[in-house]
């Protein structure tokens, strides 16, 4: 088991709340539960949380709301659940930093294995060898060891999925990674709609690591291939 601490369940339905908790105490997880947006905020405030399960339509903030406080201060990962099922809800939940995104109704089994993937995205190591390493003459600083970036010697905040792709990109600077390859990393079950699911990762991390994200020179558009890392040591 992954080092999970504890998860927190943020639902106003306390059926699904409870259901939820249940099957992952059953796994032997630890659970706190949230019912509105406000609670969830102060459970994580209080209490070191590892993992969050957000519904997103609250009774007081909105489940948006609180996936883009959250990203303020953590990089936790988050998994969205909500009835809504426009793909436009998905992107702009992945848009605000969450980590996998699943529609209502679910099974308890396909949360849990969504869940995991999530866990394993975020723990298995692809970083380089060395635990430190400059780009573009200290414009961008990568530390392995501590998971911190630095652009311009401010600390920028990756969510675990970015982490992961950038990883791989200064891992394999040459490389061209197609977004199948990029699927494989950041997602390992089958999703419709991933390519532009990737590509919105891809715009978010392009967001904190680019001076100008319409001219990147870190996250390289290779056209009819996919991307690739740009920057030179």
């Amino acid at each position: 088991m992954a080092d999970v601490k504890n998860i927190l369940v943020v639902d106003d339905e306390a059926m699904i709340r409870e259901a939820v908790a249940s099957y992952l105490e059953a796994q032997g997880y630890g659970v706190l539960q949230a019912e509105t947006g406000s609670e969830a905020l102060e459970q994580l405030k209080t209490n070191a949380i590892s993992f969050v399960l957000l519904d997103l339509m609250l009774p007081d903030l909105s489940g948006e709301e609180v996936c883009a406080r959250i990203r303020q201060q953590s990089r936790v990962p988050i998994i969205m659940l909500t009835a809504k099922t426009m793909e436009e809800d998905m992107l702009y939940g992945l848009d605000l930093g969450a980590d996998d995104y699943i529609t209502k109704p679910f099974s308890l089994k396909n949360l849990y294995a969504r869940f995991q993937a999530v866990l394993r995205r975020s723990s298995e190591d692809l970083t380089p060898l060395a635990e430190r390493i400059s780009w573009n003459q200290g414009d961008l600083v990568i530390d392995y060891d501590r998971l911190e970036v630095c652009k311009k010697g401010v600390k920028i905040d990756l969510t675990p999925i970015e982490w992961k792709l950038l990883a791989a990109f200064t891992k394999y600077p040459q490389k061209v990674f197609t977004r199948e390859n990029l699927i494989k990393l950041a997602f390992d079950l089958d999703f419709n709609g991933y390519d532009r699911v990737i590509d919105t990762h891809v715009k978010n991390l392009r967001k904190k690591l680019e001076d100008d994200p319409k001219q990147p020179v870190y996250v390289c558009t290779v056209h009819g291939m996919g991307y690739r890392f740009g920057g030179s040591k």
